[in-house]
């Protein structure tokens, strides 16, 4: 594995090179630093660094200047002329044409009015009029554009000028990073139970108390960035700059995140820079007339499987208007960082479609793989990492790329994360193909570990890929329509809700414990949220019922979702006084297939699980590396999280001086049907056996 080690000099860079058996994988990252730092040396020679050049949506678009006039500046190379229209002038298609500069660049100055307002009043619409090179007229509107909106007549979003005379301001600091990373995706449109579209308030008001509760310190927005289409996810951008406008204003996107800070949450934002909506009327497709403004022309430019298109990155202006949006959203709303979607995507020119990776070095390193698009991402990350410290970058990638979450003085890309992707499908994969009685355990243990040392991964038991519609959350696979019917603590627990819920509590501390140095929940799903997620569309007539999450399923005090909801707050603070995603990876000391039982020691924490589905053991002996008592601090079993309140939990257990499972010391537990999260400096000692359980439940321990 490639690792470069820069020691700066007064004089010079000296690089210390590990050097790997083929040359090629060390030629290759070699390259792209060296590209990556010619970028640097170019933004530094023509845009005097990148400060600037990275605040360029203070010249581009529309800004207004300290005379009260309005500078309006577009990048249009293949235009053959431009004119500003829209409410100020009678919707007047020439009267205001931009004069053209170089570099394909169009400039407007609209001086202020007598009484000095602006001569472009708030909240009014705009259009750009572009006369292409074909005698076409366009209607377009800003790629820069702050505010979007649509009437519920139209498809097309409307540029609409935005500039409050008191824009909302920021009360709270940022929060610091910290050092271990709860993440709650969230969708703001679906955060209420109503069958409608939700609103930033809503999510201020109703949806952050709970996260706050929960103990996620973490909030990963998705669907931000304006995109036309409500059933995309978010995921096909229409207008970079612009907050989308369905869930309400930019001053109430920005009270959001300050309540968040004040709350000592983290907001990162969904940020969508490996393609964009291939819309022309209200996107930046073809925004000039030509094929080839902001994306590749011809087929390079476009996404076979996503019908959507793909950046030019090798262009100046449009790592401008890249590089310009990171900053924009850390600026203007304080946003924490970013999870960059589709990562994968961008590192080949395959983009990953019909790959499956094995890890092999040539699949990494090779004409393959996307120089340009790796480039953008090494200086977007140094961009932001220097300008923001504590910045958090997260990268959406399934191909396992090395380097990827390295240092970029170390021929890395500069992440601070990567998402562990093959989690999710393991656990779904398990609980679609294979009974209880065959589960593989190695296989599980190896599908958590199995990531590339000293590049942090968030782990997740699921997230919203596995909520959309055509597929099921871990909850719905686990108990069906019975989700439906019995799921009152007023009737007794059915076996399939019995073994849901154990099972729902133990995949995910397991996740948790030892899936990686981060860990991420979908909106909901840590209740067990019902049914599956579908946006309106034709093909369910419009319809808001599945596009909604269901909170007041946790509020009614005689549903099971409560006691769901219970465990995952519990096992959250758990994790925030402990520390154990901020630790070095887990000492697994059994991985018995047999027996069913998982048990690591990570962060002083002892976990110890068993899959089994019918067998309950006494006196098994658990390694463990510190000698002591240990207690229980974490129980699936525990009455209020569904369990059947089957563990003492003031039994001390001691260690003895029995190496085991290559630790110096262990300890004898006198039933292991549950799983255990346990630390050193305490005892844990079972004093009754318990009978075979429905299914097995979770338990941490602490010694």
């Amino acid at each position: 594995q490639f690792v470069l080690k820069a020691n700066a000099t007064p004089n010079s860079e000296r690089f210390r090179l590990h050097l790997p058996r083929e040359p090629s994988s060390f030629l290759l990252p070699l390259r792209r630093y060296g590209l990556f730092q010619k970028q640097l040396h170019l933004l530094e020679e023509v845009e005097n660094g990148f400060d600037q050049f990275t605040r360029s949506y203070q010249t581009f678009g529309v800004n207004r200047q300290a005379s009260g006039g309005l500078l309006f500046k577009e990048w249009a190379p293949g235009a053959e002329a431009l004119f500003l229209t829209g409410d100020f002038n009678g919707w007047d298609n020439f009267s205001h044409p931009y004069t053209k500069k170089e570099f394909g660049k169009w400039e407007l100055y609209l001086p202020p009015q007598e009484d000095r307002s602006p001569a472009v009043p708030h909240l009014s619409k705009l259009k750009v009029v572009v006369h292409t090179k074909n005698r076409e007229r366009l209607y377009r509107n800003s790629p820069w554009a702050k505010y979007v909106t649509k009437n519920d007549t139209s498809v097309v979003y409307d540029w609409v000028h935005w500039d409050p005379l008191q824009p909302y301001l920021h009360i709270h600091p940022r929060p610091k990073k910290p050092r271990s990373l709860r993440i709650y995706e969230s969708h703001v449109g679906i955060a209420s139970p109503e069958g409608k579209i939700a609103s930033y308030t809503n999510f201020t008001v109703n949806v952050l108390p709970r996260i706050k509760d929960l103990g996620y310190n973490c909030i990963q927005l998705m669907a931000v960035m304006e995109h036309a289409y409500y059933a995309s996810f978010g995921y096909q951008v229409t207008s970079f700059f612009a907050a989308s406008s369905r869930y309400g204003t930019p001053d109430e996107l920005k009270k959001l995140i300050d309540e968040a800070h004040r709350l000592g949450i983290l907001v990162l934002l969904d940020v969508v820079h490996s393609h964009a909506s291939k819309n022309t009327e209200d996107g930046l497709s073809r925004f000039d007339g030509t094929d080839s403004c902001f994306f590749h022309e011809g087929p390079r430019g476009e996404h076979s499987l996503w019908g959507s298109r793909l950046f030019n990155y090798s262009s100046w202006e449009v790592r401008r208007f890249l590089l310009s949006n990171l900053r924009w959203w850390m600026e203007e709303y304080r946003f924490d960082g970013f999870r960059f979607d589709g990562v994968t995507s961008m590192l080949y020119h395959h983009h990953g479609v019909g790959m499956s990776f094995s890890g092999d070095y040539s699949e990494y390193f090779g004409l393959h793989v996307d120089e340009e698009s790796v480039v953008y991402l090494m200086v977007a990350n140094h961009i932001l990492h220097s300008l923001y410290p504590d910045c958090i970058t997260i990268a959406e990638d399934v191909s396992g790329m090395p380097g990827l979450c390295r240092r970029l003085a170390e021929g890395g890309c500069g992440f601070d994360y990567r998402l562990a992707m093959a989690i999710p499908d393991k656990w779904i994969q398990i609980l679609k193909e294979y009974k209880d009685e065959d589960w593989n355990i190695g296989n599980i243990v190896y599908t958590l570990t199995n990531r590339r040392y000293g590049e942090k991964c968030i782990s997740y038991a699921e997230s919203h890929d596995q909520a959309l519609v055509g597929d099921k959350t871990l909850a719905f696979w686990l108990m069906d329509k019975e989700m439906y019917t019995n799921m009152s603590t007023f009737i007794p627990m059915t076996a399939v809700i019995d073994r849901g819920i154990q099972l729902h509590k133990m995949i995910r501390l397991l996740t948790h414990g030892l899936g990686g140095e981060g860990y991420l929940n979908f909106m909901g799903n840590e209740f067990g949220h019902p049914e599956w997620l579908d946006f309106p569309r034709k093909g369910n007539n419009e319809s808001y019922h599945y596009a909604r999450r269901q909170y007041n399923l946790v509020d009614t005090d005689h549903l099971r979702y409560r006691q769901l909801y219970a465990f995952d707050r519990e096992m959250n603070h758990t994790e925030d006084k402990y520390g154990w995603l901020a630790s070095p990876p887990a000492y697994i000391t059994a991985k018995h297939e047999g027996d069913k039982v998982i048990i690591f020691e990570r962060a002083s924490v002892v976990f110890i699980f068993n899959f089994h589905p019918s067998q309950s053991y006494s006196s098994y002996r658990v390694a463990v590396e510190m000698p002591g008592k240990y207690k229980i601090k974490l129980d699936s079993d525990a009455v209020q999280y569904g369990g059947h309140g089957r563990l003492d939990h003031s039994t001390e257990f001691f260690t003895e001086a029995v190496p085991f499972n290559g630790r110096p010391h262990s300890m004898l537990v006198s039933t292991v049907q549950y799983t255990f999260a346990t630390a050193p400096a305490l005892a844990v000692r079972f004093t009754h056996p318990v009978q075979r359980p429905p299914q097995q439940p979770t338990l941490a321990m602490r010694p």
